[in-house]
């Protein structure tokens, strides 16, 4: 006889345009729409706002898909052998366990979700609240931090960021 588990309970809620947690994270506006606390685990979405010629080292996830929308701008996103141009409209589906990253073509505008929640973590604890409008000042990054605080959230750095084709 096997026991089941109840999923955590989640409640219905709706964030206006604008409204969420806004934060800086590395040269990028970020502003968190729901997490793993408000969502009972099952998923995280933010809407980010990325400026040309921004990568993050080639990383792997593993404890949770990544997907990517974009709403705004280009991407080009690498994910193990495959390579993708991704413009307005466009989806990118990122799966556990393989490693990826993106280039910035053109300032873009994208809503990244992960499932499950949870790696709101991971941004909160090497970004820092937004201290005004828009983007942040751009700032030297600490990787030794940011491979710190990847390592908590079940997240490796594999790699550099992604050059442009």
């Amino acid at each position: 006889m096997s026991q089941m588990q109840e999923a955590p309970a989640a409640e219905p809620f709706a964030l206006a345009n604008g409204d969420g947690e806004r934060i800086w994270f590395l040269n990028t506006e970020m502003t968190i729409k729901a997490t793993a606390a408000s969502t009972g685990g099952e998923l995280f979405l933010m809407e980010a706002c990325v400026p040309a010629g921004f990568s993050p080292p080639l990383h792997v996830h593993h404890d949770e898909h990544e997907a990517f929308y974009v709403l705004e701008g280009e991407l080009e996103v690498a994910c193990g052998s495959e390579r993708y141009r991704a413009g307005a409209g466009a989806f990118a589906f990122l799966p556990s366990g393989i490693a990826h990253t993106f280039f910035v073509v053109e300032d873009a505008r994208v809503l990244t979700i992960a499932v499950p929640g949870g790696v709101e973590g991971f941004f909160r604890s090497v970004g820092r609240p937004a201290e005004g409008p828009g983007m942040p000042p751009p700032s030297d990054i600490d990787v030794d931090a940011l491979r710190q605080a990847a390592a908590r959230f079940n997240t490796e750095f594999v790699g550099p960021p992604l050059a442009p084709s």
